[in-house]
């Protein structure tokens, strides 16, 4: 009995063996194996995509009463696109200026002759010389301020709206002839002063750059009405 637990100890030997074996071997491999190192690639294409669609989300805010067609606008650090969306604090220059230029010639100062028509309650309504003058104060309006001498002297101080005419033909130059028409005072002179109100219309004719040829009609309302033509020359000089 105890040659047959000995045969079958000695039979099962060689697998205990082979068991010690096999833990000894899953020991050592368990105690060299080193721990894998996981490396994550690096995705180029995707921090790439973000960006784009960071900068394509921006929001260009207009400003109003502009609108840009030039690339210009979409560099921040451009001076003409800073100079554009920054508004401007200056402040549109006034068409006024006294003695300047009307449409319908140069500023002048002259001497004519006052022919009387109608009337006798002034020199207005006598022959007498006259000084003449015209001041421009905007493109279309004047002071045309006059003085008619002899025994009565007569001022004429009227506010003229200038015209000028143009050509049906677009490349020939504008005729040389400035109508006007005005309201203001006349005022008389002498023992018996009167100031009355003043109709007045004519034409300006440019002689050249230094002259202008003058022709109106003043009408004076006195207790009677004096009317008179007024021929002169005048000698055209620019603003003050």
């Amino acid at each position: 009995m105890s040659n047959i637990n000995l045969r079958k100890s000695f039979l099962a030997l060689p697998g205990i063996v082979a068991l010690v074996i096999l833990g000894s071997g899953i020991s050592v491999n368990a105690q060299t194996t080193e721990p894998e190192t996981i490396i994550i690639p690096t995705n180029q294409e995707s921090i790439s995509t973000t960006a784009t669609e960071e900068i394509a989300s921006r929001t260009i805010t207009p400003v109003p009463g502009t609108v840009e067609t030039s690339s210009v606008m979409l560099n921040p650090g451009s001076t003409e696109a800073s100079e554009k969306t920054e508004p401007s604090n200056r402040v549109a220059q006034s068409d006024i200026g006294i003695a300047r230029e009307t449409r319908g010639g140069s500023s002048y100062v002259g001497v004519g002759v006052n022919v009387g028509v109608t009337g006798n309650s002034s020199a207005l309504g006598d022959g007498n010389f006259t000084v003449i003058s015209k001041i421009g104060v905007t493109k279309s309006l004047s002071v045309r301020p006059a003085v008619i001498l002899g025994n009565d002297t007569t001022i004429l101080a009227p506010i003229t709206y200038d015209f000028s005419f143009k050509s049906a033909d677009p490349f020939s130059e504008p005729l040389a002839i400035a109508p006007y028409v005005g309201l203001g005072a006349a005022i008389k002179t002498g023992n018996q002063s009167e100031t009355a109100f003043l109709v007045t219309g004519g034409i300006d004719v440019p002689l050249n750059n230094r002259l202008t040829a003058t022709a109106a009609v003043n009408a004076g309302f006195f207790n009677q009405t004096d009317v008179g033509l007024l021929l002169g020359v005048g000698y055209n000089f620019s603003g003050f």
